[in-house]
């Protein structure tokens, strides 16, 4: 008995020490799967929390984006100079490591020391910007779309399509490019080198020619400029200036702006079109022009200097009105010598000068004179009702001719009218006048503007646009306690969210 029980001892230790040595190997197998299991679990969520954090650290530094630009301009972008007078990429670079290592760091944890351990402590250790892309760069096309993107919800398609056809007539009809006043001076010339010539006027009789031009009255009116002739009073013009030396264009053109090292994707022709046709919206809505000032912008006539680059106001408001009136001259032109009852008209009193003065010979050259000459009074008229807010068609018709010959050629008196219902307004003049202008030239007087007038604000004296970010890309090298290393790259722009 004794030795049956003394093995059936044996056997229960021998049992026990099994399972002993089977719940030791189990143990260690299931220890080492969740070891390895929190260690996966930290080295993912080390790197996901990277990712996170970069994001955050990204979405961080373009919140800060300039508030006097976007309240002026609608335009979004990072100063690089943050108010100081210097600007670069190693200013975000300090902000983008501000806000990464806050967010890496515990110290708004309560009792963090205490209560907590950090599970990846992480660390960055290597923060750059890496490309960047600035306002200015590739002569303002990354100002220009921004622009176009601010406005591009605001306008629509028709419009387009009406500039359009405005600018198939003017290029059809060369309005841009004919010199109505140039051919008028050539005919003037001609007709005045018969002054002090002899003519027979029978065997034994001579008389010297005494040509007096019937259209001298308009060249008088001429001389004085359209702005003087159609407006009462010039004194009430603004007279503010810029200083362009200082700005962002000149700079564009001594090399000495900064750049940035994104490249910029081409365009399709037609996207391209699109662009422009929305940047120029947007400069008319946003810059002003004579009839719609901004007393607080450093230029009251701004659209105005982006079509003619004077320093001065009301240089660049002469320089518009003058060039609007050539356009005007040579629509009024195009349509007169096609008008048979006008040109009739114009060769029967050509005639009767020419008969009295015993020159038939020069009745049509006169009668070319005296053409030109109602074409240009009819310009001024079509001028002034322009800048009183009224509208003048592209193309006139006998229906839209305003004067006779007689009220031509007695010189230009202001009117009382208002115009046409239909036809365009002076803003669509300079719509016009706009696609006539380089893009680049527009668009380096447009960036000049904006520097200008945020210049003028508190705080922004030394604003550049050249320092004013659009899109980032940055690295950023993650460091663990734990022994992981991850390398990080991304890129965000403005542009994504517009």
């Amino acid at each position: 008995m004794r030795g049956g029980e003394e093995s059936k001892k044996y056997r229960y230790i021998k049992v026990s020490a099994y399972l002993t040595v089977y719940l030791a190997l189990s143990m260690t197998v299931m220890i080492s799967l969740c070891l390895a299991l929190i260690e996966g679990v930290r080295s993912n969520a080390i790197r996901l929390e990277a990712e996170c954090i970069m994001d955050i650290g990204l979405h961080s530094i373009f919140a800060e984006y300039h508030q006097e630009l976007f309240k002026q301009f609608n335009l979004l972008a990072i100063d690089s100079s943050y108010g100081t007078t210097v600007s670069g990429r190693t200013n975000t670079e300090k902000h983008l490591e501000h806000y990464i290592k806050r967010n890496m760091s515990m110290e708004d944890v309560l009792l963090e020391k205490f209560l907590y351990k950090d599970f990846f402590a992480m660390e960055p250790e290597d923060i750059k910007l890496t490309k960047v892309s600035i306002m200015s760069d590739h002569k303002g096309a990354v100002f220009r779309r921004q622009a176009a993107e601010a406005i591009k919800s605001d306008i629509g398609m028709s419009a387009l399509q009406e500039l359009m056809d405005w600018m198939q007539t003017v290029e059809i009809n060369r309005l841009a490019k004919t010199d109505i006043a140039a051919q008028k001076r050539e005919a003037d010339d001609r007709l005045q080198a018969y002054n002090g010539e002899e003519v027979q006027i029978s065997e034994e009789v001579w008389e010297t020619i005494q040509i007096e031009n019937p259209t001298k009255e308009l060249e008088k009116s001429r001389n004085k400029g359209t702005l003087a002739l159609v407006m009462e009073d010039t004194e009430k013009l603004s007279t503010r200036c810029i200083a362009q030396d200082g700005l962002i264009g000149n700079r564009i053109k001594r090399g000495t702006s900064s750049k940035g090292n994104m490249m910029q994707a081409d365009m399709p022709e037609l996207d391209r079109l699109m662009e422009r046709f929305l940047f120029q919206e947007y400069l008319l809505d946003y810059m002003g022009h004579y009839c719609n000032e901004n007393e607080k912008n450093v230029l009251l006539y701004q659209t105005e200097y982006i079509i003619a680059g004077k320093e001065c106001d009301l240089d660049n408001l002469k320089s518009v009105i003058n060039t609007l009136t050539a356009i005007r001259e040579a629509a009024n032109a195009l349509y007169i010598f096609s008008d048979s009852e006008k040109c009739t008209e114009a060769e029967l009193t050509a005639l009767l000068i020419c008969g009295l003065l015993q020159v038939p010979e020069l009745a049509d050259l006169l009668k070319a004179v005296l053409l030109l000459g109602w074409a240009y009074a009819e310009s001024l008229y079509d001028i002034e009702i322009l800048l009183k807010g009224g509208k003048v068609p592209l193309l006139k018709s006998r229906e839209t001719w305003h004067y006779d010959l007689a009220g031509a050629l007695s010189g230009y008196e202001r009117t009382q009218e208002t115009g046409w219902e239909s036809g365009l307004t002076y803003e669509d003049y300079l719509r016009v006048m706009l696609m006539l202008t380089d893009i680049d030239t527009i668009t380096e007087r447009a960036m000049n503007l904006v520097e200008a007038n945020i210049r003028m604000t508190p705080g922004n004296r030394a604003f550049r646009l050249d320092g004013c970010y659009v899109c980032v890309e940055a690295f950023v090298t993650v460091k663990s306690a734990y022994g992981y290393t991850y390398e990080l790259t991304r890129q965000k722009s403005y542009l994504e969210g517009r």
